[in-house]
């Protein structure tokens, strides 16, 4: 008998795909976006971003190298 596994954190994000996220990075901004698209290295495509902290930015499109990522979550 084979058991469901468990989803991955991965999924989570997956499943998220055109929908809103928040992103914080590991030097200490936080990023809110739609999620246009990812891979297993944790490469994020956002699209409508709005970029927290003392620099507030808005861009069209970012993306987001996965090693800069500290965690992302669906909002």
């Amino acid at each position: 008998m084979v058991k469901n596994m468990p989803d991955r954190p991965i999924d989570a994000l997956d499943r998220a795909k055109g929908k809103k996220v928040f992103v914080k990075l590991k030097n200490g901004e936080e990023i809110t976006g739609t999620l246009m698209a990812l891979d297993l290295h944790l490469n994020l495509w956002l699209e409508n971003v709005d970029i927290q902290g003392e620099n507030k930015r808005k861009f069209t499109t970012l993306l987001i190298r996965g090693d800069t990522v500290l965690y992302a979550s669906p909002v």
